[in-house]
């Protein structure tokens, strides 16, 4: 690997659209992919060697501020820098009406969608520096019936991520907020159990869409 070897650090790599978008970037990238789920992430890994890419796999809880400190700082060590940075982990906390929701639920919602980003953006900007560049997907449903916790959550999150887009116009990174299409993954089937499936979009055509739309 050289230093002209471009990095993607992709965050919630394992499944749906961010291992989509992962295998897309390889082998173009080297991909750091971010998950919980290991055996998720041995998945991707094989579907990115099946591709001549290569990728660093690192099973890490994202809320877990220390584990990501440890993570940016061997990206620093190793590499020197990223290129990219794509952000695509979520929790989605059960539907419930808002009268019901749950402590436990609420306050992993929090910990994964808001104050996780709160602490990644500090430690991924100095990798990215000023030519980098920084994606994050929205899924507006702040407001919507049963989706409390997830909304107003992944709100916070996307609001974090507009006021560092607005920041970083004349400095860099530049920084995306894009909104992917209705796809076929397990958070759509956790909001629409029962939906026609065959008529949404799948991943990996997202995952090319939404990059091309990147610089």
């Amino acid at each position: 690997m050289t230093d002209q070897t471009k990095i993607a650090l992709v965050t919630g790599a394992s499944r749906g659209l961010g291992a989509a978008l992962a295998e897309a970037l390889a082998p173009e990238y080297h991909i750091v992919a971010v998950a919980r789920t290991t055996g998720g992430l041995e998945d991707l890994d094989d579907r990115i060697k099946a591709k001549g890419g290569a990728a660093t796999l690192a099973p890490m809880d994202i809320a877990d501020p220390n584990a990501m400190a440890t993570l940016c700082r061997g990206i620093h060590d190793r590499w020197g820098k990223l290129d990219l940075w794509l952000h695509t982990a979520i929790h989605t906390a059960p539907l419930t009406p808002a009268n019901f929701i749950d402590p436990k639920d609420w306050q992993k919602s929090v910990d994964v969608n808001a104050s996780a980003t709160s602490v990644l953006i500090p430690y991924v900007a100095p990798l990215l520096g000023e030519a980098g560049q920084a994606v994050f997907f929205d899924d507006p449903r702040a407001g919507e019936k049963f989706c409390a916790t997830y909304g107003a959550t992944k709100a916070a999150q996307i609001a974090m991520a507009r006021s560092w887009a607005a920041e970083t116009v004349r400095t860099g990174p530049k920084v995306y907020v894009l909104q992917p299409e209705p796809m076929a993954t397990a958070l759509r089937a956790r909001f629409f159990p029962g939906e026609d499936r065959s008529k949404l979009a799948s991943p990996s055509d997202e995952a090319a869409r939404l990059l091309s739309m990147l610089g």
